[in-house]
């Protein structure tokens, strides 16, 4: 298979597995970068970022049409996010790329086995229609700004820490959450797209064929999810997130 339609592939998934679970597609085209195309670490995390732009928003359309899209809390994070993304880029090149790959492994698996744990339970927490609370702004602001450091710094868009903050922290359904985290996602990968950039980490015609795919994979996914039940959801992120997480970790360790 050529590069082109390998990228173009690759963008598939990623918009795919994006729409379905609200993530930005970085945890499939950081990995698939490095492992499958062969460019260097930090092209691999700053690249994604550029992409993640209107996959993350043809994604968060297709739930704003379900009506499973929070977008005033979405703009919040998100605004919030946008002030430590830059940040995040910076300290990736200062550290490397070779530990932001490992350092992204290891936060895949934690996130896969926590949401696994939660799946596993007999009962999800009630939707906030259910009761009257909502998340504070001071909460929802420290997110912004934890997942804006890491979608910089990591190149994975934020969505890995943004749908389970909400979900887990804020209490919003699972499929909300991850409608919400698209727009979140949008947003705070527009400063970390300029930083990389800046830095020499953003390959533009590697990232024109993985939009080829990513777009029309985006909003497939967002489909197939606003179709499933909340706890298969839950199980199929988990399981697919583990499978990434051994992946890119053994790979980056030279065990594969």
């Amino acid at each position: 298979m050529s590069g082109p339609l390998m990228a173009a592939v690759v963008g598939l998934v990623a918009g795919t597995l994006s729409g379905a679970f609200g993530i930005g597609g970085g945890v499939v085209t950081t990995p698939a970068i490095r492992l499958l195309l062969g460019y260097p670490e930090l092209v691999a995390v700053g690249t994604p970022l550029l992409v993640i732009i209107p996959t993350a928003v043809a994604g968060a359309v297709s739930y704003g049409r379900a009506r499973l899209l929070d977008v005033r809390l979405g703009l919040w994070v998100g605004a919030w996010g946008a002030l430590t993304a830059a940040m995040g880029a910076w300290f990736a090149s200062l550290v490397g790329g070779r530990v932001v790959l490992l350092i992204t492994a290891g936060l895949i698996a934690y996130v896969a086995g926590d949401m696994l744990w939660s799946a596993g339970r007999k009962r999800i927490a009630p939707a906030p229609e259910a009761s009257p609370r909502r998340p504070s702004r001071a909460g929802t602001a420290a997110l912004g700004l934890v997942a804006g450091l890491y979608s910089g710094f990591l190149g994975l868009g934020g969505g890995l820490i943004i749908v389970p903050g909400l979900y887990r922290i804020f209490g919003l359904p699972v499929k909300r959450a991850i409608g919400t985290s698209l727009l979140v996602v949008a947003i705070m990968a527009v400063p970390g797209t300029i930083a990389h950039a800046t830095f020499g980490h953003v390959d533009i015609r590697l990232a024109l064929m993985l939009v080829l795919g990513v777009v029309p994979g985006a909003v497939l996914g967002a489909r197939l999810t606003t179709l499933a039940s909340d706890r298969h959801v839950q199980l199929w992120f988990g399981v697919f997130l583990a499978l990434v997480a051994a992946w890119l970790g053994f790979s980056e360790a030279g065990l594969l």
